[in-house]
């Protein structure tokens, strides 16, 4: 007998989707979207649908495992936990705890994901890893000139005169906006997409502009620059609602437009196109997270901020500098979830540099990886060095559904269960503000674990098992502790199946900034507090011929590794066969200079590393541009991530995944 069940999406992703989920006799047969959840509509992507596929694997991890000369081995959930538990209390007697590297990252949402902060503050700290691959440099520009990354609500886009869509495929990775662009555009809103690729959105829109990647930045200074020179700025919000355009003025005075125009490969016509939409607001911009992940990615959102507020379209219906929402995340308790207050030891590394930094620890070294959320040997930059780190690690544990390629090289992998075997609650800090309940649904395959359960058993073998004293609905309700005075309870939540949490739908609408003047920084003071520039800088990326003219000519081509189509990250490619395959994505001109065709096999490369993959020539990228998807397990063919740097943007919090320059031949 079947039923059918009301759940939530539990992937990293910006629409976080209602779900039904179809139960019969124990198992899961089906995942479609829920109609009746407010922004998601019913419309669910093929990456939600593979959960029902990821979830009955044959793949799926169902047993502790101890790699035993070089073999997994199956051994018991009790002979798993108390080595685990002797290695880490050895660690903490003889090196202290900050020994231990957790290396985290986001590829499930889940507000009980956090129990892990939990139990490793309960152990004293360890090293943590800071910043973000995905979306780190934009979020940190973000609260330096704002305070905080906050974004406006999925319906404001109806009271939008223009929408300018810079650097995000919406088709691909954010599906119900899409369905908005589409809806608004037949209301008479303007659409623009600026992108180096033209994709399935660019399709859609009134006008494309093709942007030189990396130079993002400097594009939004040229139209910044025209509305300084056309007295075009919104002087009232500038005068009583910021600090520092003045030294924004003098810079863009500095530079001219030849230098601009070259640098972005656009034209002043271009340029001066939109800065009329600008200009004439309430203009909508929606940023995707590619264009902040270069050296200059910081600089680049901060200049694109700047543009948004310098124009007047910041703090009103139909405007923003839409990037994350952050303000949806700060709404539950989530220091009563992870007790940052029993941290006593504690040290951090960069997530994109965790591999190189793990490398070189002393004082102590890193004695032990645990790996929980990610799989950083596929997603972290520069992969044949993250290899090189779990290799020399002496104790390296991952837990997980599925055997990713980073645990295989793992001496421990502990098999975690899949969202329909857990109850949670679910949202998203990227778009919409709808909190979301997940009910178990069926029961863990083989002997597979709750996240909680793992955790509080460890816990009871290191001593400190009373932080884990509660039922998973304990726990829920903590978390759901902050917004009891607004209605929204588990018992409440559990009921509806999703509400709408308190955040604003049009934020800054007040002026009341969260900077430390309350004021939009044109001049940060917190980036110069870290010691950073606190005006943004026009800089350029690391690997261009603007700034290393030799590495340049000999590797002449920018290689992009944007998200794929069907896969989150790497979570669904071992159940995809048609992704099981390196795709080259080439624009036109590099294939006419290299004399290459569809289907052809062509080899990318540079010092870091070589892919082979099949080519397939983009109809409309700008000129150099290559893309290979990020996520592509060594099974396959290897990541692209094998070609990437490990380096950290401009403001310390970010990737540069996209600041790689590669040399592509034939064969």
């Amino acid at each position: 007998m079947s039923k059918v069940h009301q759940s939530a999406c539990p992937l990293n992703c910006w629409d976080s989707c209602g779900f039904l989920v179809t139960v019969e006799d124990g198992k899961v047969t089906k995942v479609d979207g829920d109609p009746n959840h407010p922004i998601t509509e019913g419309k669910i992507c093929g990456r939600g649908r593979m959960l029902e596929t990821k979830t009955n694997a044959p793949e799926r991890l169902r047993y502790p495992l101890k790699k035993i000369d070089g073999e997994f081995v199956r051994i018991s959930w009790e002979q798993a936990l108390d080595e685990i538990a002797e290695k880490m209390a050895v660690i903490k007697e003889t090196f202290g705890t900050a020994a231990v590297l957790h290396s985290h990252d986001y590829a499930n949402n889940g507000l009980l994901k956090a129990l892990d902060q939990r139990f490793f503050n309960g152990y004293g700290g360890v090293t943590e890893i800071a910043g973000s691959i995905c979306w780190g440099s934009g979020i940190e520009a973000q609260r330096w000139d704002f305070g905080r990354s906050y974004g406006h609500g999925p319906l404001d886009i109806y009271h939008s005169k223009h929408v300018i869509v810079w650097g995000r495929n919406v088709s691909r990775t954010n599906m119900h906006l899409y369905h908005h662009l589409q809806q608004v555009k037949k209301k008479g809103a303007t659409l623009t997409v600026i992108d180096p690729i033209f994709n399935p959105t660019a399709k859609l829109a009134d006008r494309y502009i093709s942007v030189k990647p990396g130079m993002d930045g400097w594009l939004a200074a040229g139209v910044l620059k025209v509305l300084c020179q056309t007295g075009r700025t919104d002087a009232d919000f500038i005068q009583k609602h910021s600090v520092g355009f003045e030294e924004i003025e003098k810079l863009l005075r500095a530079i001219s437009f030849d230098e601009i125009i070259e640098k972005t490969e656009t034209s002043l016509e271009e340029i001066e196109y939109l800065a009329d939409l600008y200009a004439d607001g309430p203009a909508s911009t929606f940023m995707g997270l590619g264009m902040q992940r270069y050296k200059n990615g910081g600089g680049t959102i901060r200049w694109i901020d700047a543009l948004a507020a310098a124009s007047g379209n910041v703090g009103i219906k139909g405007g923003g500098a839409n990037f994350g929402n952050v303000q949806v995340g700060e709404s539950f308790a989530k220091t009563e979830l992870t007790r940052p207050d029993l941290k006593k030891n504690a040290r951090t590394f960069s997530m994109m540099t965790q591999a190189e930094e793990a490398l070189n620890a002393a004082d102590p070294p890193i004695e032990m990886i645990i790996v929980t959320c990610g799989n950083p040997l596929t997603q972290v930059p520069n992969t044949k060095k993250v290899k090189e780190a779990f290799e020399k690690t002496p104790v390296t544990v991952a837990i997980d559904s599925i055997m990713t390629d980073t645990a295989k090289l793992c001496d421990y992998v502990l098999p975690t269960a899949a969202v329909f075997e857990e109850e949670d609650i679910y949202y998203s800090s990227m778009y919409h503000h709808y909190v979301q309940y997940g009910k178990k649904l069926v029961e863990p395959q083989g002997e597979a674990k709750s996240d909680r359960w793992i955790w509080t058993e460890l816990a009871k073998r290191l001593g400190f098992g009373e932080l884990f004293d509660y039922r998973t609905e304990d726990f829920l309700k903590m978390g759901l502790s902050s917004l009891e005075e607004e209605g929204i309870t588990l018992e409440r939540l559990k009921e509806k199946g999703h509400m709408p949490l308190p955040v604003k739908q049009v934020p800054w609408d007040d002026f009341q900034f969260l900077t430390p003047s309350g004021k939009f920084e044109f001049i940060s003071s917190l980036a110069e507090e870290k010691g950073y520039s606190g005006l943004p800088r026009l800089e350029v990326p690391e690997e261009s011929v603007y700034h290393d003219g030799g590495l340049a000519e000999k590797y002449p081509y920018t290689l992009l590794s944007i998200h794929p189509q069907r896969s989150n990250h790497s979570q669904h490619v071992p159940f995809i066969e048609k992704l099981q395959q390196i795709q080259v994505d080439l624009s036109p001109d590099i294939a006419e200079e290299l004399a290459l065709q569809d289907g052809d096999t062509a080899e990318v490369y540079n010092d870091r590393g070589r892919l082979r993959g099949r080519v397939k020539i983009m109809k409309q990228a700008h000129p150099k541009t290559v893309n290979i998807d990020e996520g592509m397990w060594s099974a396959f063919g290897g990541s692209v991530n094998m070609l990437t740097k490990d380096s950290n943007s401009d403001n310390g919090m970010g990737s540069t995944l996209f600041d790689c320059l590669v040399a592509v031949k034939k064969g």
